[in-house]
């Protein structure tokens, strides 16, 4: 099938956050990220610390070009003829950027697949922000625009589909194989993603759902992760919070967590990052580093899981959606968070709620 094939899209772009290249690019993309929202320069400092860490420099860009080369992979393997560009919120390449390179080429209908499955404004909403955003750029430098429009269709969310149930399951299974043989049957399956504040993740979701969109999408996918991998129990917790301390954010935090069921007598347990696509800084940073420290001071074994998207399960499912946009031509029964040029999914969906997230 080619884009010429009775559909009128004819690219892809894969929109992340973005992340520093190297020690000079931490402090301007930090400020990038909490532009704002009043985030203390000394919280900015501590954060850059765990870039420093690493030399200054995020995996999330390399991890994404990766994705990138084995998509294309897959979709010129599909006899889909669809290029893919790379567009990022905070840094190098900006979306604002990229969508004007985009019209500049040519392309005026274009799938936008975002490295976020989830609802909510985090996962989701601020999503449409960037392309709202980027076509509000390209307006301002394009007078002619309105005669020669651009669409941009923001691909649903992918939280439950079956190929990261399956990928997800299986690094679990892969992860229980490095603790030691006498922990694997007793440990703990422990799975964790980004906490927001308690107030985004009530206004998470159109009105109608009654909001929590994002909490109860999380629980959902590992509920059907855990039975996947065959486990009976599981717990679901929280990381990466930052903000000011007397706001609530989504809890219990996993090294509190870790501390808590080491005292009910755990001895391993087996994190995985659900949350997240890939193992950008906050996977290696607060689960990694942070996360493994607590675990050895505690005396539990711990084995981190995978995340999916180095399994060819998550490129496989990038193309399904894809080839669903280019069969069905419509938003309509797509899925929450498919609509075009940055609109939201309903009026009063995902409240804007801008938690600093500086990392």
């Amino acid at each position: 099938m080619t884009a010429a094939a009775g559909t009128p899209f004819d690219a892809v772009l894969l929109l992340s956050f973005g992340g520093p290249d190297g020690p000079d690019d931490v402090r301007p993309f930090l400020e990038n990220v909490t532009r704002g929202r009043g985030v203390p320069p000394e919280r900015l400092d501590a954060v850059a610390e765990h870039y420093f860490h690493f030399g200054g420099v995020s995996p999330i860009n390399a991890l994404n070009l990766d994705i990138i080369d084995r998509l294309r992979a897959a979709l010129a393997a599909a006899e889909i003829d669809l290029p893919v560009f790379f567009g990022n919120r905070n840094w190098h390449p900006m979306v604002e950027d990229t969508v004007a390179d985009l019209y500049a080429a040519g392309h005026r209908h274009v799938l936008v697949f975002p490295t976020s499955a989830w609802g909510g404004y985090s996962g989701c909403a601020q999503y449409h922000e960037d392309i709202a955003r980027a076509l509000e750029s390209l307006a301002a430098a394009t007078p002619g625009l309105a005669d020669d429009p651009i669409t941009l269709r923001k691909l649903p969310h992918y939280w439950d589909r079956p190929e990261m149930t399956s990928a997800c399951a299986d690094a679990i299974t892969d992860a229980r194989t490095r603790l030691p043989a006498e922990l694997r049957d007793e440990a703990r399956l422990v799975f964790t993603a980004h906490s927001i504040p308690v107030s985004a993740d009530v206004a998470a979701g159109p009105p109608e759902l009654g909001g929590h969109l994002y909490s109860r999408q999380v629980t959902a996918a590992s509920e059907k992760a855990a039975a996947a991998a065959g486990f009976a129990a599981h717990d679901v917790v929280w990381q990466s919070r930052s903000g000011p301390p007397q706001i609530p954010w989504l809890e219990p935090d996993i090294c509190d967590h870790l501390e808590a069921i080491a005292a009910d007598g755990a001895a391993a347990a087996i994190v995985c990052p659900i949350g997240f696509v890939s193992d950008h800084l906050e996977v290696v940073w607060d689960l990694d580093t942070e996360a493994v420290e607590t675990a050895g001071e505690v005396g539990i074994a711990l084995a981190r899981a995978g995340t999916v998207g180095t399994d060819d399960r998550y490129i496989d499912m990038i193309v399904t959606l894809i080839t669903d946009q280019l069969e069905g031509q419509t938003t309509d029964a797509a899925g929450l968070g498919c609509t075009d040029n940055g609109a939201r999914c309903a009026v009063g969906c995902c409240a804007s709620q801008r938690p600093s997230r500086p990392s």
